[in-house]
């Protein structure tokens, strides 16, 4: 007799507690109708099969739902409001399990540690995990507690965060780890095995050198690297030059001492790489120790900063003894910091920090050892580590532009199916700022969207777990490929690194075609803001400097944000929103540090756009304020900013205010917010189209004149005009809840209302500024 199938709505379970845990809520009656009980497997069968633990929801729930959490959800390959099919499942106790970790896991995290976080959790070849234990119902015998302080003390605080990867499982199938299971790390110990039984056999790239003796003769533990595949400098797009000029430094170090010794120069390099993040700073070093053929040695600076201070020190003090017992007893290393900002921070430093000096000071003098260390924030890196002892040398990584882009993504598709039309270069135009790591999530993101269209059918057959079948294999169509409308859906669904702390405008796909009347006004925003970052060749080739900023006025209420959206959407820019007041702060120092925070995240997400609503909260008149100086620095800081001895490059910065007289002048002078655009109050043209607009999905009865009522709504703003017709139909839906219509009689209501905002004064006051600035 076959098993029963249910097919529900699959939803993110919203309960902190299920979080991670590998379970699936059902109501009981879905329970009953599968013949399961609480906690109970069950296998879900969504664009891949896997298995979790249901367990009753509430009475009152939704029946037609399954409630998921977040792994769960993600193992199956659906997305939030999907549907998945759902039915019993047989469990195994599993003889053997094999899992891969991150390279800041698995070096540090033994494995019988790992199979007590794993009790009591079913799984499947191929499914993510977490090590959170299974604390909702504990099984028997299981230590939670215990767990908990394990993994704690080997990861640090971040462990509740980590994802491990079932790599395989005997038997096939849906197991159930076990006190007596065997779990083991991907080319790595297991439990009952001493860790790390033969690193000498390794291979050298990719991986720290074996252990050498050190000073006492005593073995040092290696230190592994990332387990990443190691990419060929000519295959690094876009960072091929930098790569080429880290192995010329490494090559004379290593490689030819002598040389820099006859000449005067010092056989040691310390190198600090530069670049956003996800730009491939650390796969830039891996490649060029791989071309030169030495060692490698990482420390994860985040992972190590986690830890208290004795275990920190103690984590890179082992790091930095693997790497020279490396180069002492023969073989060159390098030794790899990434983002060593978070272990030496510029601000307060820790007193870790200066021990962490030294032991990188004596790195540094010995032979054979280089060290190289990456950041996304440089001006938040201990400047200290920057002397001529340690990381004299810098390396710059610059973000992709439109050709790298294209070039990137050509390698990340090069063995995906692709249907015929796919255009490349008009994806990587539609994701500014985006770097490799936005990309191959771009990758991840599409191949989702192309698999719900070649998921399974409703109701399924049920299916034996162990069989190794692809459910896709037997989908309707055998063939599935990627689309253009897959991947620019997933560019849309991704938010770069770059913007990921970052407040953006979102411009809901307005254009500026969608902007009725001001011509004037959208052209000189065009010339100002759009040409500059999408013609820039142009300019250059004219021999003139693009405009750096503009300056939007006029009364409010009349569209100055909504012309922003506008062409943030015309122009697919990454915009950066902020409102003058949100930049202040009562700290000496801290605005004009939010204020070089806000223009490195638009560099690093350029073509960019940054966005100064209120500006003239932020940057009024210097020396007319009572705030102990705090607006004065901070014109300052956005005076560099703007025209300081680093230029920005493809950042254009609009600034909107209803005030322009407040505004300090030097920040309108050329080179600044040179251009200033006057946005007028609608006229009757302008008014009618706000009204159709506006309008356009609200039913009007026949005796609605649109244009008769644009031209009596003398000083009312675009708000003012969008707020008559919302108030009309408020008015419509007093009178019958069932109204289907808005009448004249209800605008006419709607007008007395909701009056004039515009003020006649504060209209010539603007008029009069707008005329001795044309």
């Amino acid at each position: 007799m076959p098993a029963p199938t249910i097919t529900l709505v699959a939803r993110l379970a919203a309960s902190a507690a299920d979080a991670r845990r590998g379970v699936v809520r059902l109501h009981p009656e879905v329970l009953d109708a599968l013949g399961l009980r609480s906690w109970d497997a069950v296998a879900l069968t969504g664009t891949r099969v896997t298995a979790a633990l249901a367990v009753a929801a509430p009475p009152d729930s939704p029946p037609g739902q399954a409630r998921l959490d977040d792994v769960t959800l993600s193992n199956a390959g659906l997305t939030d409001g999907a549907e998945v099919v759902l039915a019993p499942v047989a469990v195994i106790p599993a003889r053997r399990v094999v899992l891969a970790g991150s390279r800041l896991t698995q070096p540090v995290l033994p494995p019988d540690a790992v199979r007590l976080a794993l009790l009591g959790k079913v799984l499947t070849a191929g499914d993510a995990v977490s090590l959170l234990p299974q604390d909702i119902a504990p099984p028997p015998g299981a230590d939670v507690p215990g767990a908990r302080r394990r993994l704690a003390n080997a990861v640090g605080g971040g462990w509740t965060t980590e994802l491990l990867t079932v790599v395989s499982a005997e038997p096939a199938g849906v197991v159930a780890v076990q006190p007596s299971t065997v779990v083991g790390w991907q080319d790595g110990s297991s439990t009952g095995q001493p860790a790390d039984p033969s690193p000498a056999s390794r291979p050298a790239v990719g991986r720290a050198p074996g252990p050498a003796p050190g000073a006492s003769g005593s073995p040092v533990p290696a230190v592994p690297a990332s387990a990443e595949p190691v990419l060929a400098v000519d295959e690094l797009v876009g960072n091929t030059d930098a790569a080429r000029r880290l192995v010329e430094w490494l090559d004379l170090t290593h490689r030819r001492p002598e040389l820099l010794a006859r000449l005067g120069g010092s056989p040691r390099l310390g190198v600090l790489v530069v670049g956003p993040e996800g730009v491939g700073k650390a796969t830039l070093v891996r490649s060029a120790t791989a071309a030169v053929g030495v060692g490698c040695v990482e420390l994860a600076a985040p992972a190590a900063a986690a830890l208290e201070p004795a275990s920190a020190s103690a984590r890179v003090q082992e790091v930095i003894t693997a790497a020279r017992s490396a180069a002492l007893g023969g073989r060159p290393t390098v030794l790899l910091l990434t983002d060593v900002d978070a272990l030496l921070p510029a601000a307060s430093p820790p007193p870790l920090a200066t021990l962490v000096l030294d032991a990188l000071r004596e790195a540094v003098a010995t032979p054979g050892v280089a060290v190289v260390a990456t950041t996304a924030t440089p001006e938040g890196v201990d400047p200290r580590l920057r002397g001529p002892e340690l990381l004299d040398r810098e390396l710059g990584l610059a973000l992709p532009d439109v050709r790298t882009r294209t070039e990137l993504l050509r390698r990340l598709l090069a063995g995906v199916p692709l249907a015929d039309g796919v255009d490349l270069a008009a994806i990587a135009e539609r994701a500014p700022g985006f770097v490799a790591a936005d990309l191959v999530a771009v990758r991840r993101e599409a191949a989702v969207q192309a698999a719900l269209r070649h998921r399974l059918p409703a109701n399924p057959p049920a299916m034996d777990l162990a069989d190794d079948v692809d459910p896709l294999l037997d989908a309707p169509d055998s063939r599935p490929r990627i689309h253009q409308q897959d991947l620019l859906d997933a560019v849309a669904s991704v938010r770069p690194i770059s913007m990921s702390s970052s407040d953006t405008l979102q411009t809901g796909g307005l254009t500026l075609d969608q902007v009725g009347d001001m011509v004037e006004v959208k052209q000189a925003l065009t010339e100002a803001v759009l040409w500059p970052l999408q013609y820039p060749d142009s300019f250059a080739r004219l021999g003139v400097a693009a405009p750096r900023g503009v300056l939007m006025y006029g009364p409010p209420g009349c569209g100055k944000t909504f012309l922003l959206r506008a062409l943030a959407g015309t122009g697919q820019l990454n915009v950066l929103s902020v409102k003058g007041a949100e930049l202040l702060d009562k700290y000496v120092g801290e605005s004009e540090r939010a204020v070089r925070a806000l223009f490195r995240k638009a560099a690093d997400a350029a073509p960019a756009l940054v966005f100064l609503d209120e500006i003239d909260a932020l940057a009024p008149r210097r020396g007319q304020s009572s705030d102990s100086g705090v607006a004065d620095r901070v014109v300052a800081a956005l005076l560099t900013e703007l025209d300081g001895a680093e230029p920005l490059r493809d950042v254009v910065v609009v600034g909107a205010t209803n005030r322009p007289e407040l505004i300090d002048p030097a920040l309108l002078r050329p080179g600044r917010l040179e251009r200033l655009v006057y946005v007028p109050p609608p006229d009757a043209a302008a008014r009618t189209e706000i009204l159709r607009a506006a309008g356009r999905n609200t039913p009007l009865a026949d005796d609605v004149d649109l244009d008769a009522l644009g031209a009596e709504l003398d000083g009312y703003s675009a708000a003012d005009c969008a707020a008559v017709l919302r108030e009309a139909a408020l008015t419509a839906m007093r009178e019958s809840l069932d109204a289907a219509e808005v009448t004249a009689a209800h605008i006419a209501a709607a007008r007395r209302a909701v009056p004039p905002s515009l003020d006649p004064l504060q209209l010539a006051e603007l008029q009069a500024y707008a005329d001795r600035r044309t």
